[in-house]
This record gives C-alpha cells, structure tokens and sequence, in this order.
C-alpha cells in the first residue's frame, strides 16, 4: 500500500469541514477533484472510508482511523520540512501566504521585489481569501502565513496556536461624492444622514464599520452592500453614498469623482502576519514577514499596536 500526501490532505480535509465542497473550497480544487482523489485513496486502502448521509459524508471507523494517523503524517512532514529549512540557514523555502486585494496590491509587490533580489531562494506563493478565513487556513495548515485585520471596534478572537506579527498600521478614511465635504475632513456622526455603501455585516469590515457608527450615535442607512473597496469606491464615484476606506485600499484604482476626506475622530485597522507557534523557528518566514514589514514602513505605515 502507497498513500498519497495529497489525499491525506484531502482525507483530513473532509474530516475537518464535514462535506466534500467544504473540502474543496478550503483546498481551492473542485469538489469533483476532490471526490475523485478520496475515492482514489479507498481504492490505494482497499477498504470502504466513507458513507454518504444526504448531502454530508461520514467517516466509517477506517476511515476515522486513517485521519488520525494522516494528522500525524502531514506534522510529521511539517516538522521535517521546518528542521531542513532551519539545516540550510532557511536561504531556500517555499511558503503559501493568505491575502486579500489590498495588501496583494499595496504591499506585496514591493516587499516580493525586495526579498526576490537578496533571498532569490525563499518562494512565496499566495492565495486570496477574505481576511476573515485566512487565520483559520494557517490554523489548519492549509497556510503558511497569513495577513489578518484588527479593528479597535471589533477586535479578532485568536487562537493561542497562533503567533502575529504587526506590519502595519492604517487609518480609515470617508470617501465621499467629490465637493460634498469642502472643508476636507469630516466626523463620522456628520455621515449618519448620508446613503451608505459598505461590506455586509457577514464580514470583518463590515461588522466593524457598522460597529463604529453605531459608537458614534447612528445606523448608517445602507443603499448598497458590496465587498470590494474599488467597487464601493466607483459607486461613491457615481454619487450613489458614502463609505468608508483604508490607507491600503486607497493604492486600489480611484475612479473620478470622490473625496477622500480624513475622519476628525481616527478609526484605525492593524494589519498582521499570522503564523502557527512552532518550536523550531522558520527564518525564512520571519524574512518575509519583515520584508512586508519595510515595505509599510516605506509607505508612512506604523506598526504600532492597534488602539484598545
């Protein structure tokens, strides 16, 4: 009997999000990839793992038993790559990051450039996610690393498997149909009788903005919800409300027709690298972290704690 890395993977995988989409989802293949390779893996067994329950699989006690040895497996091969990293100076490793639009576009181009031309060894791929799942990928495995957001009104729960890194700082700022605040800045209650554009209440952002507004004395009537920044932006273009944006978000394509006004009360984000608590250091993942950690800096970002 060979058992494939990969369909361990997949295996634990489905034991952990209990359907073969989920599965798929959080591996980013096809849920009919994923169902070919489980049952590729019966067929490499020899034996039944699995029995369908409507719409979910469950797990025969095979099947449970080879996903108890498969999460020793897969930390084995883990533990053995971080040791080879640490063996060969680190100068030579591949990691998978989690990210979103705005830093994919705002910090990892000239942070990749850098570390390209003095660590030409170190591959960082990357997967974009919403930042409110990327933690949850490095938790299980699925990450190396991943950036993740805290806002002072809706601090992240973490997980005390994780360690973070702070990269950056930003504020938020109103971004507004263009001449509708002359004196170019604004509080955030002045916005209160203003039509809305924001993410919905499902996301990180979302729930934080609302969170503040509500710190702040209102409910922001919301017209439209949309979860891209750029797209709200070209809506706030159009004249269709107001939202709100961050100093990352501002480097994504501005359409004609806005304001961005500062916020007379600071709404700040801290932005972090997450990462899962080893016992052997990884240097090449704390070269990328401070490689994105310059690029910040080069961009007037702090990485000071974020606000209580």
């Amino acid at each position: 009997m060979e058992l494939s890395l990969h369909r361990l993977r997949m295996l634990r995988e489905l034991r952990r999000r209990g359907t073969v989409t989920a599965a798929a989802v959080s591996l980013h293949y096809t849920a009919s990839a994923v169902s070919q390779q489980l049952a590729q893996l019966e067929r490499d067994v020899g034996a039944k793992l699995f029995e369908r329950l409507g719409r979910r699989v469950q797990l025969t006690e095979l099947g449970v038993l080879l996903t108890e040895h498969a999460e020793e497996i897969l930390g084995s091969v883990e533990r053995a790559t971080l040791a080879l990293e640490e063996a060969q100076g680190s100068m030579s490793a591949r990691l998978t990051a989690g990210v979103w639009a705005s830093v994919a576009s705002g910090l990892l181009p000239s942070a990749l450039t850098a570390l390209a031309a003095e660590y030409p060894g170190i591959q960082l791929k990357t997967r974009e996610l919403a930042p409110e799942d990327t933690a949850e990928a490095v938790r299980d495995g699925t990450l190396d690393l991943s950036f993740v957001i805290d806002y002072s009104d809706a601090p992240t729960r973490w997980d005390n498997g994780l360690e973070r890194a702070v990269v950056a700082i930003e504020r938020l700022h109103a971004a507004v149909p263009a001449g509708a605040f002359p004196a170019g800045s604004v509080s955030l209650d002045e916005l209160a009788e203003h039509p809305w554009i924001l993410a919905s209440p499902k996301s990180h952002f979302g729930r934080a903005m609302r969170m503040a507004c509500h710190r702040h004395g209102f409910s922001p009537k919301i017209n439209h919800e949309v979860e891209e920044q750029s797209t709200a932006m070209a809506m706030v273009g159009a004249g269709l409300g107001v939202t709100l944006v961050s100093d990352l978000g501002l480097r994504l394509l501005r359409p004609p027709g806005i304001d961005v006004v500062t916020l007379t009360t600071p709404l700040l984000r801290t932005v972090s690298i997450a990462y899962r608590r080893t016992e052997i250091r990884r240097p090449a993942l704390h070269l990328v972290i401070g490689a994105v950690q310059s690029a910040a800096a080069e961009l007037g970002l702090g990485t000071e704690p974020a606000l209580p």
